[in-house]
């Protein structure tokens, strides 16, 4: 979890592979509407995000039953993640990275999250007071190490 552009789809992908764990987007899971706003420049309010939270804790519970898997995904507010664990416990992992690095990112990205909204977003979060919390402003296999280290046993067995 974590605002846009921090790392969490590339370093998500690794981490499912290094777990034999699926991976999956959020971004894939929202509604058209919400990413048409986005596109035009307007941040998600939390009525655009409450039909995409639902659907992704009912995939989340899914995966549960199957294994487990590797979901990037914002999470910006407390009440965000109380919804996406409602069901199944979640190992969150808090990726930190420092805004100008992430803005320098975003500019380099075709996304339809444009580095505008980048602000919005670190208005938006709220910092979990658990969890994983890991710099991800470096090297990708490096952070990946990290979380893989940090991560309880019972959980990188699934």
């Amino acid at each position: 979890m974590g605002v846009s552009g921090c790392g969490k789809t590339t370093i998500g992908r690794q981490l499912g592979w290094a777990l034999n764990l699926p991976f999956y987007d959020a971004d894939d899971f929202h509604p058209t509407q919400n990413i048409e706003k986005m596109k035009s420049g307007s941040p998600l309010n939390d009525a655009d995000r409450e039909p995409w939270l639902t659907r992704l804790a009912e995939e989340i519970e899914g995966w549960s039953k199957n294994g487990g898997a590797v979901l990037a995904c914002s999470a910006l507010k407390e009440n965000y993640r109380r919804t996406l664990s409602t069901k199944v416990a979640v190992q969150w992992v808090y990726l930190v990275a420092n805004y100008d690095v992430i803005f320098k990112r975003m500019k380099k990205r075709n996304h339809f999250m444009k580095p505008e909204l980048l602000q919005s977003q670190f208005d938006t979060l709220e910092v979990p007071a658990y969890g994983i919390h890991i710099n991800s402003d470096g090297n990708v296999k490096q952070t990946v190490q990290k979380i893989l280290a940090l991560i309880p046993p019972y959980e990188a067995a699934k």
